[in-house]
């Protein structure tokens, strides 16, 4: 709750130095007179929309992440391997200081796990079966190791934020960029009379899914940073030899994680794009690299 109050402090603080900047320098009365836009209105409105939008996405995680798997909570453990999947979470969570999260099983052939939730002492983790039936323990505890590392660093609650400010951003450019090109190819028509025309909305609509795709760069580094972040965690939880292990066992599967869109960057193998910058994860032999240097 801390870093959440945090982030919508930082975010407020820069509405309101972006509105100071934009009074000082006249850019809020020559965008009112030439495109009838309210800047600080607007990028008010853009913040309800982006970061409001992400808050909500992350208070429904995992609701969610349960629904979209199909991931079954164990409550209270049924047989062995169960009681060793549910002490070795305990385990991880205890060490890492965090309180014990659910811990679910989906069915899925693929070798995956993720972790998700609005708080470190709220959260889901969720393995695959075939994660479970392809590593032996070791590996398993430290791909564990690895979710709850991402719980313990709040990169749940920092992913979703980070997603909020960028939607906030292209939501507010793409619409002021948006008016101005419309405007000048309008002959400078009053929109202050509520004279937005169709091409207003075309271009405003194509704006923010390029402005979007730039945007989710950023979102995508981000993602990919923690992974290295997760990476050591989950080696001094789980032993570095073991996610060592863990992820060359991965690298061996196919590139397809299993897992639907919004659950990818919160999984354990991630989704390769057909480019660098589109991953949320980085390439496996990298994250080993990096593991080996330490």
């Amino acid at each position: 709750m801390l870093r959440i109050v945090l982030f919508l402090l930082t975010n407020l603080a820069i509405m309101l130095v972006l509105s100071v900047v934009a009074s000082i320098f006249g850019l809020d009365r020559w965008a009112y007179t030439h495109t009838g836009i309210n800047l600080a209105g607007m990028l008010v409105f853009c913040a309800l929309f982006g970061v409001g939008g992400s808050l909500v996405s992350l208070l429904l995680s995992k609701t969610m992440a349960k629904m979209s798997v199909g991931a079954q909570v164990i409550a209270q453990p049924r047989n062995a391997s169960e009681q060793w999947l549910f002490n070795t979470v305990a385990q991880h969570a205890k060490n890492a200081g965090i309180g014990m999260p659910e811990i679910a099983v989906y069915d899925a052939p693929e070798m995956n796990a993720f972790a998700t939730g609005a708080s470190r002492n709220h959260a889901l983790v969720a393995v695959s079966t075939g994660l479970l039936q392809s590593m032996n323990r070791d590996e398993v505890s430290a791909v564990l190791g690895h979710e709850i590392s991402h719980v313990a660093n709040g990169d749940m609650v920092t992913l979703a934020l980070i997603q909020g400010v960028v939607n906030t951003f292209v939501m507010f450019l793409a619409r002021v960029l948006g008016s101005v090109i419309d405007n000048a190819i309008s002959g400078n028509r009053d929109n202050r009379e509520g004279g937005y025309g169709i091409g207003y909305f075309v271009i405003t609509m194509v704006l923010q899914m390029v402005l979007g795709v730039l945007a989710t760069m950023i979102v995508m580094w981000f993602s990919r940073w923690r992974e290295f972040r997760a990476d050591a965690g989950g080696a001094q939880l789980g032993g570095r030899a073991n996610m060592i292990s863990a992820l060359r066992t991965l690298s061996g599967a196919h590139d397809d994680a299993g897992l639907p869109k919004a659950l990818v960057a919160f999984g354990i193998a991630g989704g390769g794009g057909m480019a660098r910058l589109f991953m949320s994860h980085p390439p496996i032999a990298e994250r080993i690299a990096a593991l080996q240097k330490v």
